[in-house]
């Protein structure tokens, strides 16, 4: 049986990129077109730069577009991304960076994990993953994130920020997305906290990791700062009904 798979992207200023990614996602689609129907949605927080523009141009029947008015954060664009899913008849859904970060000939390996009991998140920080063209301070606030956030939160996963993941629809189903409040990075926190509290595995596959060479990173302090209040604040609720 073919399953329908649904990649959703966001994506802000990343006509440096888009091209490209949307290329490889094409390539891995027709590869894997005797197992998986897959089509990619594209939310756009309204781009200033040639983003949309670029994408319309390629005519690709398996692409969508969702015009935001505004950028409001990759939470809210993921929100959307799955509630226009839940509409159709997707059995999986896929978020992926735009910044080929996550490489999308690496899809496969991550489908191939999913089944409608488990999360799949594609992880750096195991054997087997790796990151490429980081620093040193990027890697230990990553890896110190993670861990922060297992403690805080009993989750005993080796990368909570990861983006690259596969949700069967079961999951979105059950799960309340209003309650997701992060806007940042700490969507994937919490987003894989909801999913241990609804009954769901969260099974880690090893990914490797490019950071970008073109165009500007979307990570601020603002929104580490965020993810940080977010997870303190769970946890210290955690211990609290605990005790």
């Amino acid at each position: 049986m073919i399953k329908k798979v649904l990649v959703i992207i966001p994506t802000y200023n990343e006509s440096d990129s888009i091209v490209l990614l949307l290329n490889r996602i094409n390539k891995v689609i027709q590869e894997l077109k005797n197992s998986y129907d897959i089509e990619v949605v594209m939310v756009d927080g309204n781009s200033s730069d040639e983003t949309r523009e670029l994408a319309y141009s390629l005519r690709l029947k398996n692409l969508k577009i969702i015009h935001q008015i505004q950028k409001n954060g990759i939470g809210p664009a993921y929100k959307e991304g799955f509630e226009f899913g839940l509409k159709g008849d997707y059995s999986l859904f896929v978020q992926m960076d735009a910044d080929l970060s996550h490489q999308p000939e690496e899809l496969a390996k991550l489908l191939a994990n999913s089944s409608t009991k488990k999360l799949v998140i594609g992880t750096r920080w195991m054997e087997g993953g790796s990151v490429i063209n980081w620093p040193r301070h990027r890697r230990f606030v990553s890896k110190l994130g993670t861990r922060y956030a297992s403690i805080l939160l009993g989750l005993a996963n080796r990368d909570l920020t990861s983006g690259f993941r596969v949700l069967p629809k079961e999951l979105l189903e059950k799960l309340d997305l209003s309650t997701i409040q992060s806007i940042g990075y700490g969507f994937q926190i919490e987003l894989a906290l909801n999913a241990v509290r609804a009954g769901f595995e969260i099974e880690e596959v090893p990914i490797t990791f490019i950071e970008r060479e073109n165009g500007e990173s979307k990570m601020s302090l603002s929104i580490v700062f965020e993810a940080w209040k977010v997870v303190t604040a769970k946890g210290f609720k955690r211990v609290i009904v605990r005790r």
